[in-house]
């Protein structure tokens, strides 16, 4: 793993937006192993149906640089394709900002926030298990 400021284990509130400015929350939760992760996202389904969806995610920090791929669980045929997300990792790891990219033609900018007192929570919960 890199430094604790790194670990990328935490809920996590998002925010993407389409090329033609509408946008959707969700909230991932992540589980850091030693640079690389995994986790889920919920989010509202964008087509307007009202109800929640589910993907699953997995992927690595290197640095500042994160990186994943989103793969939709049992969401429907408009949602089977992977989502590419490639951000950076703020200072304190408290945020990560980038791009998400759909068959390299698809592309909008995304958000992650979560707050610096759960990443430090998490941290100290960590440091006692070892």
């Amino acid at each position: 793993m890199g430094t604790d400021a790194e670990n990328l284990t935490g809920i996590w509130q998002g925010l993407y937006t389409y090329p033609y400015g509408s946008s959707v929350s969700f909230v991932a939760t992540l589980i850091d192993s030693g640079g690389s992760f995994t986790g889920s996202i919920h989010e509202p389904c964008s087509l307007g149906s009202g109800r929640t969806i589910f993907a699953m995610l997995e992927g690595s920090c290197d640095g500042h640089t994160v990186s994943f791929l989103k793969r939709y669980q049992n969401a429907g045929p408009q949602y089977s394709a992977p989502v590419k997300y490639r951000g950076t990792l703020s200072k304190d790891a408290t945020e990560i900002e980038g791009r998400w990219t759909i068959w390299k033609i698809f592309s909008g900018k995304f958000v992650m926030i979560r707050s610096a007192g759960k990443a430090a929570e998490v941290e100290h919960k960590q440091s006692e298990l070892v």
